[in-house]
């Protein structure tokens, strides 16, 4: 039996799995939940942003895999032109309309917007003092409720990137991310994201369950002349502990079918506007 931690998710499994995204969807708004995940309906439109940001992190990923495997950078005109064909591909293909932003009004200028973003990261990435040990790391793990019983579901999780320093002595996860703002440090420091991480960290055996997981935010800006900015935090026990109450409220929401609409600024962007209005 293979002794690598990262588990396999076969078909049996992925119908009893909830993933971070599924969480943080229904906790943004449990009636896009039910239109997205239970119905399962066809978006009515689909975002930039999305398509934008899969790209994006496709990129990313590219970049760190090859540092893994071949210890070196890929040209930078390699990454971007990689992105580009990434993005016009999936915008191709898209079988819903697109709907642009006011910085991304047409494919142009999110390509464009991509290009500036990824040369930024290519010239600020630092990985000296640092061995990665995976990129879009797939993790699974039991979900247990507040009582320590099994919820029957697994949550399912992608890391964006998992290093450990030189002397293998301190593991960082890393979330890379677009924003047009900078974070505020009480957004990094209560954001979700990281707490499944620890979670999935942990019960892979990355880290033990009594260990504190560092965290670092790596923050490409959408401004004119685009920056890179880092924020740290961490998650301890008493953090996994609470993600994994909050993973089993929304799936005793899901089962007593708690599905309503609730609006906020991720409404903008939101793929089934027009049902919603008719809800």
């Amino acid at each position: 039996m293979s002794t690598n931690p990262v588990m396999k998710v076969n078909d049996r499994e992925r119908s009893l799995q909830l993933s971070y995204s599924q969480i943080f969807t229904y906790l943004g708004c449990s009636l896009k939940f039910r239109f997205q995940y239970v119905e399962k309906r066809q978006p009515e439109r689909q975002s930039i942003s999305l398509l934008f940001g899969r790209a994006f992190h496709d990129a990313i990923e590219r970049f760190y895999l090859k540092v893994k495997t071949r210890g070196d950078y890929d040209r930078l005109n390699t990454l971007t032109g990689y992105f580009e064909n990434v993005l016009r591909l999936a915008l191709d293909e898209s079988e819903v309309p697109i709907f642009y932003k006011k910085g991304t009004p047409d494919a142009d200028s999110a390509v464009k917007m991509g290009k500036a973003l990824i040369e930024t990261f290519y010239e600020s990435v630092n990985l000296d003092g640092y061995q990665i040990v995976d990129a879009e790391l797939p993790l699974t793990a039991e979900l247990y409720d507040a009582n320590g019983s099994s919820t029957g579901f697994k949550l399912y999780g992608i890391l964006d990137l998992l290093l450990f320093d030189e002397n293998r002595q301190r593991l960082v996860v890393v979330d890379t991310k677009t924003a047009a703002k900078p974070k505020s440090q009480s957004n990094v420091d209560e954001d979700l994201q990281f707490s499944s991480y620890a979670y999935l960290l942990a019960a892979n055996k990355f880290s033990s369950r009594t260990d504190t997981v560092n965290c670092r935010m790596d923050v490409l800006r959408k401004l004119k002349t685009p920056k890179m900015e880092y924020y740290w935090t961490q998650r301890t026990a008493e953090d996994r502990k609470r993600f994994a109450k909050i993973a089993s409220g929304v799936l005793n929401g899901i089962d007593n079918q708690v599905f309503i609409p609730n609006r906020s600024w991720l409404c903008s962007d939101c793929q089934y506007t027009e049902a919603c209005r008719s809800w």
